[in-house]
């Protein structure tokens, strides 16, 4: 990202794959680089009257000719303005995202992005600090604004979730997982609150099922699939890769609890001094969401090719994330209010605290 030692390393990539000759292209790059520059234009004239009337002289010509023109293309690349988002992990709630790089509509607005795999527990103080300027889980940025973190809801795609607890056949009912395992993203994630919602329904302590923290969908479908543990809460595409590998779907979770699911979160900083960078952001976003209910043959196809799913899997998945995603990005006020007394359950929060007071849909279409 720093730009001159960057830049120059682009340009000799770029460079050393248009020349056919190895050799010819080593003393350009001494002379570029500033490395050898003595020696490497010595080299180069020495060479030149011997080479100027061969076939290999004029594709070398040709070819440097070409990289000197590199420099204005990269310039135009660069204007685009780079914004880096946080992920835990691959997950099909992401394809908004996902969509909004590959099929172009960030660059439409003038952006760059750069997609950041982090734990979910770091990424508001990521964005806070400036390292990241955006996350993607509602959730967690309600409880971390809660605590005093200057964050701002921007979008929340969705008013249920679509978490499911994924076990080996063997489990049966809710007791059999008492002295077992189960992965979790992460403490105080969504399938941390889930599973603790699961485990009072069926008057089961937390002390006597043990759990993990993954730090990601993906990474708990890999402890289940690989028997580390008894069992894990995903989301599709894993529940029905999970089946497919002989697990089963124990129970949906998603009812359980009020937990706001996947959007936009940034800081107060960032409206403040990017606004307008902000408004591209959002307004890429949603074109990306009408691609995607607009798309379902190809956006089934995306889902197949980027989590390893067979067809039908990829369908299933695609109806789900279209049941899930509401009409217009807003927070339901139900779901948030319902998330503030899960978190009065760990910390004290004031009776007539109103999340939605954390929320800015003026960046939404139709603005407030």
């Amino acid at each position: 990202m720093k730009c001159g030692g960057a830049q120059k390393n682009k340009w000799r990539t770029i460079y050393l794959g248009l020349l056919p000759s190895s050799r010819p292209a080593s003393y350009f790059t001494l002379s570029l680089d500033g490395r050898g520059k003595g020696e490497g234009e010595k080299t180069f004239a020495s060479r030149a009257q011997q080479t100027s009337r061969s076939p290999s002289f004029l594709i070398t010509a040709l070819a440097l000719n070409l990289f000197l023109s590199i420099p204005a293309i990269t310039s135009a690349a660069e204007s685009l303005q780079k914004i880096r988002i946080g992920f835990p992990s691959l997950a099909f709630s992401y394809m908004p995202y996902y969509v909004a790089q590959e099929k172009g509509f960030l660059k439409k607005y003038g952006l760059e992005s750069e997609y950041i795999q982090m734990r979910t527990p770091i990424q508001a103080q990521a964005v806070i600090n400036g390292n990241i300027n955006y996350l993607t889980s509602v959730s967690n940025g309600i409880s971390a604004a809660v605590a005093g973190l200057p964050l701002v809801i921007l979008i929340s795609f969705c008013d249920t979730s679509p978490w499911v607890l994924v076990t080996q056949k063997e489990i049966n009912k809710p007791q059999d997982l008492i002295g077992k395992t189960i992965a979790l993203s992460g403490i105080r994630t969504s399938p941390y609150y889930f599973f603790q919602a699961f485990l009072k329904k069926f008057e089961i302590s937390e002390k006597d099922v043990g759990t993990i923290s993954t730090g990601g969908t993906s990474d708990s479908f890999l402890a289940l699939t690989t028997n580390r543990v008894v069992g894990t809460v995903l989301t599709p595409p894993f529940d029905d890769k999970a089946v497919s590998l002989g697990y089963k779907k124990f129970m949906q979770l998603g009812d359980l609890a009020d937990i706001p699911y996947v959007g936009l979160v940034t800081s107060q900083a960032e409206i403040k001094n990017n606004r307008e960078s902000v408004r591209r952001t959002v307004a890429a976003v949603f074109d990306s969401l009408a691609w995607l209910r607009a798309n379902r043959a190809e956006s089934t196809k995306m889902i197949v090719e980027k989590f390893k799913v067979n067809q039908n899997e990829a369908e299933n998945t695609y109806a789900t994330l279209i049941r899930l995603l509401n009409k217009d990005g807003r927070l339901n006020p139900k779901v948030a209010r319902g998330y503030l007394d899960i978190l009065r359950q760990e910390r004290p929060i004031p009776a007539d605290f109103d999340p939605m007071k954390l929320v800015d849909f003026s960046f939404l279409p139709g603005g407030r």
